[in-house]
């Protein structure tokens, strides 16, 4: 059994050994491992010229690795944490994601993002950007929630022939346990973490966990709910999402993200407009403000989103 981070690292190493072309590059990854050490020990094994230590310029992360991505590499590139990832924004919107629909060229690269809160990080360390990419076309989104999905799609990420964000919530690097082998997960295929038919769950990320646990508590009062986790953003599983709302008629959507704007809104209108005939309440969210993250975790607590209030809302769902 290793952590989600380990998961991370492993994944990263046995596609480098699997694939010349696969490097990492990022600030502090070489001989420090990285901020939050998920490229520790890649130095000793692959050698400088395949983890790249760069300076403290993201922009220049992102660019070098699309002009090695159109050339042939595979670059992986860490952001320290997801907020810095705007340094380098155009580039990926206006470059990275264009490529293919202008020029027919792919761009095989991933970008990791350390994202989410939870961890006293304030507003400029906590930052869930996922909606960003999301809107744009020609990127891949991604987001794991267990150790053994951490592993399968980062090497799917790192095979694909498209630029893809992946999604790292800090707050389960050394948090969430599991056990892991060699397989690649394949996008767009959503996970049934518990199965059924009072009321359907979808979340991503650490609203994962949330959504699991309060499941778990109103299971006392006699509800089954099935929770569903997306695992990657775009593409997303609208089969999976729409076949478990068409069997229970309720829907309740947990993100960590802001509420305006967010990627859940998608789902939610996609359901609306796809299975609203099936539903018996309406929509519901649980989202965290609409506020810059605040840096005393006690107030954090009260931004983000957390079992109590997923559990309110959803017994407040089961009981419409």
């Amino acid at each position: 059994m290793i952590t989600y981070i380990e998961a991370i690292r492993e994944g990263l190493a046995e596609e480098m050994r699997r694939d010349p072309s696969v490097f990492v590059i990022g600030e502090d990854i070489g001989h420090f491992g990285g901020a939050f050490k998920a490229t520790a020990g890649l130095l000793d094994e692959f050698g400088p010229e395949r983890v790249v230590d760069t300076p403290i310029a993201e922009a220049l992360i992102i660019g070098t690795s699309i002009g090695a991505a159109i050339r042939g590499q595979r670059p992986v590139a860490e952001m320290q944490f997801a907020d810095f990832v705007t340094s380098g924004f155009s580039q990926l919107v206006q470059n990275a994601a264009t490529f293919h629909y202008r020029l027919k060229v792919s761009v095989p690269m991933v970008v990791r993002l350390p994202s989410g809160g939870g961890v006293g990080g304030g507003p400029f360390h906590s930052r869930n950007p996922e909606a960003w990419f999301c809107h744009t076309p020609g990127l891949k989104v991604v987001a794991p929630t267990t150790a053994e999905d951490a592993k399968g799609l980062i090497k799917a990420a790192i095979r694909d022939p498209d630029p893809v964000i992946f999604l790292e919530q800090k707050w389960m690097y050394r948090r969430i346990k599991g056990e892991v082998d060699d397989r690649v997960v394949e996008f767009g295929r959503a996970r049934v973490c518990q199965v059924g038919h009072h009321a359907t769950v979808v979340a991503y990320g650490n609203g994962v966990p949330m959504a699991i646990e309060a499941a778990k508590r109103v299971r006392e009062a006699g509800y089954e709910v099935e929770v569903l986790d997306l695992r990657t953003l775009i593409p997303w599983d609208h089969k999976a999402v729409l076949g478990s709302v068409s069997k229970t008629g309720r829907l309740l959507l947990v993100s960590e993200a802001t509420r305006t704007g967010g990627f859940i809104s998608e789902v939610a209108a996609t359901v609306a407009d796809l299975a609203f005939d099936q539903l018996d309440a309406p929509i519901a969210r649980v989202t965290a403000l609409d506020s810059p993250t605040p840096s005393e975790k006690n107030l954090e607590h009260f931004f983000r989103p957390n079992e109590e209030k997923v559990t309110q809302a959803l017994m407040k769902l089961l009981e419409y």
